[in-house]
């Protein structure tokens, strides 16, 4: 395998495919086929740890989403990333470790707060932003801030290829730049094969969202930059104040003219489907009212249409594609849905999709952040508030 620093040389390269399922499933490995499998399982991380090591791009599941790897410090990696996504230059990444004492070796200060955090929920999806250490890791990774964004992955296949390869992992989303996001190696390959330089398979992810990206100031005000896997209230939990960043705020996303982004996923529009998404918000009654009407004349305009909807209003909708995503209650079900549903519209070859709403409480925050996002912010939003 060759490392690849530009978009015309990533379509030559042989992507290797490793399958480590076994190490995720915690099978008993007395039985003979089992040590043995687990055995090459084993070998086979080592192999794509290898590649890391050697600059390559290996992308690996996470407890969020699948994640595009290369050593953190190596800039020509790094690049590899960037070609392979189609990534915008301006995007920062997010560098992932395996163990607490490598933060020190990337950031210049933690303060008080930011060790409550990392205690409370490393390893697990919470990304913070911290005073980067010069020259710790590429300028490509940080963007040009003068910080960088560190987190520890709650998965063990992801844990044990960092370590492995014993360097800090820089790794966005395992996707072409503005698809929605890889739940499965499957996603993976059909976005990036030919482009990296391998794909360690471990499964489907668990959380569905990306990590909540959080800055914390002097004063030890925690400011949510990205919701996803940590919620706001469980950062109220164990912090004395928790503030969401006024980009998020903003109804639209940013232009191409708006500052750099201080964290991932705060400027472009992404996760989106290849068919026009739009979002409905209001009392169930009157978003379901909405829907229904908008499906029957797209249909009418030949459309081919689908609808992600809660398992309670499903079966109400007439559409090409219904997909649901869970009990509206139950959001941890629908962010571990949503993108495959997503990517399922494409398959599909929806060209006219609508979208339920949800409360943008606890989870919900990330769920409609990753909605909006992949619609381009268009929301309908309909009946009385």
């Amino acid at each position: 395998m060759k490392g690849m620093g530009n978009d015309e040389s990533t379509e030559e390269m042989v992507t290797s495919m490793w399958n480590v399922n076994v190490l995720v499933t915690n099978e008993n490995t007395d039985d003979v086929a089992k040590g043995i499998a687990y055995k090459q399982a084993l070998a086979d991380l080592q192999d794509a740890a290898t590649c890391l090591r050697q600059g390559q791009t290996v992308a690996f599941p996470t407890e969020t989403v699948y994640g595009l790897g290369a050593d953190a410090r190596n800039t020509a990696a790094v690049e590899a990333v960037f070609a392979a996504k189609g990534r915008p230059s301006d995007n920062p990444l997010i560098v992932h470790i395996a163990q607490r004492d490598q933060l020190d070796s990337l950031v210049t200060e933690v303060n008080g707060t930011a060790e409550v955090l990392m205690t409370a929920f490393w390893p697990g999806p919470l990304t913070l932003v911290l005073p980067v250490r010069r020259g710790a890791v590429s300028p490509r990774v940080t963007a040009g801030l003068d910080t960088v964004a560190v987190r520890m992955p709650d998965h063990p296949v992801a844990l044990q290829l960092i370590a492995a390869a014993e360097c800090p992992v820089a790794a966005p989303s395992a996707n072409r730049s503005g698809r929605p996001s890889p739940t499965l190696a499957a996603h993976v390959r059909e976005d990036l094969a030919g482009r990296i330089g391998g794909i360690v398979d471990g499964g489907p992810t668990g959380v569905g969202v990306e990590s909540t990206v959080v800055q914390v100031g002097d004063d030890g005000t925690v400011t949510i930059l990205r919701p996803g896997g940590i919620t706001a209230e469980q950062l109220s939990a164990v912090a004395a104040r928790v503030a969401t960043d006024p980009a998020l705020l903003a109804e639209g996303p940013g232009g191409d003219d708006s500052p750099a982004p201080r964290s991932p996923g705060m400027k472009y529009t992404h996760y989106a489907p290849t068919g026009a998404l739009c979002v409905v918000e209001g009392p169930p009654a009157a978003v379901a009212a909405w829907i229904c009407a908008a499906l029957a004349e797209a249909a009418q305009r030949g459309e081919r249409t689908a609808v992600l909807a809660f398992a309670e209003h499903a079966e109400q909708y007439r559409a090409d594609a219904v997909f649901s995503l869970g009990e509206a209650s139950e959001l941890e079900e629908a962010a571990r849905r949503l993108y495959a549903a997503l990517r399922s519209c494409d398959e599909q070859g929806a060209t006219y999709i609508v979208a339920e709403a949800c409360s943008r409480e606890g989870l919900g925050a990330a769920v409609m952040n990753r909605l909006l996002k992949a619609a381009g912010h268009r929301l309908i939003q309909v009946g009385n508030r």
